[in-house]
């Protein structure tokens, strides 16, 4: 497929911001031209959670942002990863880390939302502190419904976003599940709450889409322009007892009937909590061996409204969502702009890349300019944008000090657009890492392109957006 490198007819946008965009995107385009590589071995299954969904102990928990075990394995295996210790600086859920420890690879991630956090540490219980009494007492809440004889009921803990979310039925359900589960051992008590975050969304009147939960009609919260009709909701006893038997199946030795059984962890596995701006300059110098990870995308998505639901239940408040959408890598519209020398002086010289990305600059540009004609439809996109890439040359920077000489780097993430511009994500940040440390080795293109936002088709035509892995090699 040929790839077009930034808009070409967009003629409502001021020609000159737009020409000096194509022209710029051009000559990175051509410098780069001999690194990108279609590889008709990636497909949008490997590369998301989707190759995870049939795949026992990773299907457990639909974390939508994830890419592949199969996609770690793939990589591993073709460049020669087989030894040593791994990073992933935004370990979501858990998944490199897992596959690496699998192969035998330790594996150090740093994640600052809960919800990845609880998946990741219920994983680590199930696979090396059950005990045979555990795996029954969790066979038996599934084949007794030992919530539903409690007495106990425990209030459902809500945010302001997550209020009316389940039917009342299922509501009392939960709580007694809950007011049920607090009586068991500290194991099993994690791995029952464990499910239940599992099965949040299926028994909701929401669904994850991105930059915000949608809401079903029959909630009975203020509609949008369209209806949405979610389709079936699941019932609270269907959908807990057959996640407790999917977990059952795949890791206890005595329900195992999957084909392939859940991979026992081979290396140590250890996660830091909290954000990789702060995490990483407390790591020490060539350290890793690989780094392999995939970092917030630029399109406005904001996790902490699309886990809600989890993060609700896992007791965050109102000041701490707000708290975490802040320390987040600025991908979503309403991040405000971060102190980064004030966090470590050190970045000075990833700032000064960054400064110096021509590109970047012109863009900046332009979406500064639409913002004073008030053409975006969020006047947050220039300072999201501009703090996504600021950001991500300080993490690249830390990147370089923390891998081991000739250490390889792999990066997952998308191409995006805003008010008819194409941001070429890819050569931006590889323009960027070879200014900090880094040769870019390949930049690896799934055959089929993604396709820009509704919206932005609509105003500005389809374009599609390259989806690719970065393979940059530390000097």
């Amino acid at each position: 497929m040929q790839y077009t490198t930034a808009s070409t007819a967009v003629l409502s946008q001021p020609p000159e911001f737009l020409s000096t965009i194509r022209h710029l995107d051009k000559q990175l385009h051509d410098r780069f031209r001999n690194r990108f590589d279609i590889d008709p071995t990636l497909s949008r299954f490997l590369v998301s959670f989707q190759g995870n969904k049939t795949r026992p102990s990773y299907r457990w928990y639909k974390f939508k942002e994830a890419f592949s075990a199969s996609l770690v394995e793939h990589l591993f295996h073709k460049y020669g990863i087989n030894a040593g210790r791994i990073l992933d600086p935004f370990a979501g859920s858990g998944t490199a880390l897992f596959a690496a420890s699998a192969m035998g690879i330790d594996a150090d991630g740093i994640e600052l939302l809960p919800i990845g956090r609880e998946i990741i540490a219920a994983k680590q219980i199930l696979d090396a502190e059950f005990t045979p009494e555990d795996f029954e007492r969790l066979c038996q809440w599934s084949t007794l419904r030992v919530w539903k004889e409690s007495q106990i009921s425990v209030p459902l803990p809500e945010l302001r976003i997550t209020q009316r979310a389940y039917p009342e039925k299922t509501k009392k359900a939960i709580e007694k599940y809950i007011g049920a589960y607090q009586v068991e051992n500290s194991r099993v008590q994690s791995i029952l709450r464990f499910a239940l975050l599992c099965v949040l969304e299926s028994i909701s009147f929401t669904r994850k889409d991105g930059q915000y939960l949608r809401w079903d009609y029959r909630s009975g919260r203020t509609q949008g322009k369209k209806i949405f009709d979610k389709g079936e909701i699941l019932e609270f006893d269907q959908a807990i007892c057959e996640k407790i038997n999917e977990i059952l199946e795949d890791v206890s030795p005595n329900h195992q009937t999957t084909l392939f059984a859940a991979e026992k962890l081979q290396a140590q596995i250890r996660l830091f909590e909290g954000s990789c701006l702060q995490i990483l300059p407390q790591l020490p110098d060539s350290t890793y061996d690989a780094i392999l990870t995939s970092p917030p995308y630029c399109n406005r998505y904001d996790y902490t409204r699309t886990y809600a639901l989890e993060l609700a239940l896992l007791g965050t408040d109102e000041q701490k969502l707000l708290r975490l959408r802040q320390e987040m890598l600025s991908c979503t519209v309403e991040n405000r702009p971060k102190d980064l020398l004030g966090i470590n002086p050190q970045w000075a010289t990833a700032l000064a890349a960054a400064d110096e990305e021509e590109l970047l600059q012109a863009i900046l540009k332009y979406l500064e300019d639409q913002k004073a004609q008030r053409a975006l439809n969020n006047n947050g996109i220039p300072r999201m944008v501009k703090g996504y890439f600021y950001e991500m040359a300080c993490v690249i920077a830390e990147f370089a000090r923390v891998l081991k000489p000739n250490a390889l780097l792999f990066m997952v993430n998308d191409n995006v657009r805003y008010a008819g511009a194409s941001v070429s994500v890819d050569m931006i940040l590889s323009d960027i890492a070879e200014k900090l440390g880094f040769h870019v080795e390949r930049i690896l293109v799934l055959p089929n392109g993604k396709g820009n936002s509704s919206q932005q088709m609509g105003e500005h035509g389809r374009e599609a957006l390259r989806k690719g892995i970065y393979i940059w090699r530390k000097l």
